[in-house]
């Protein structure tokens, strides 16, 4: 990566573009993980799509992120990594008690 990324024009160093990609990673599968529990609407189709399976996935993947990362983030990282999987953990077993109890119809807006 030849050209540094940049937020408001600022010249970021080699490792606050590693730590911003890195962010935006989670960020990523923090998304893809709401979606597949039908929490935010795909972008794709502008409607909300269910599926744990994928969801489960993108949790799982973050979770190998932590293994494989646990000691070798800086304490912010790992914070919002930690963060970031109790939210999505906590919302993936909500919607696993509504699907076994009927209710997992998502809420249309």
């Amino acid at each position: 990566m030849s050209e540094n990324i940049s937020s408001n024009n600022e010249k970021l160093n080699s490792d606050q573009q590693q730590q911003l990609l890195f962010m935006m990673l989670i960020q990523q599968h923090e998304q893809i993980a709401m979606m597949g529990m039908g929490k935010i609407k795909n972008p794709s189709t502008d409607e909300i799509d269910r599926d744990l399976k994928s969801a489960k996935f993108a949790i799982d993947t973050l979770v190998m992120l932590e293994k494989f990362t646990k000691g070798n983030l800086p304490k912010e990282m790992s914070a919002f990594l930690q963060q970031t999987l109790t939210n999505l953990r906590l919302n993936y077993a909500d919607e696993k008690k509504k699907e076994s109890s009927g209710q997992d119809e998502p809420k249309k807006d």
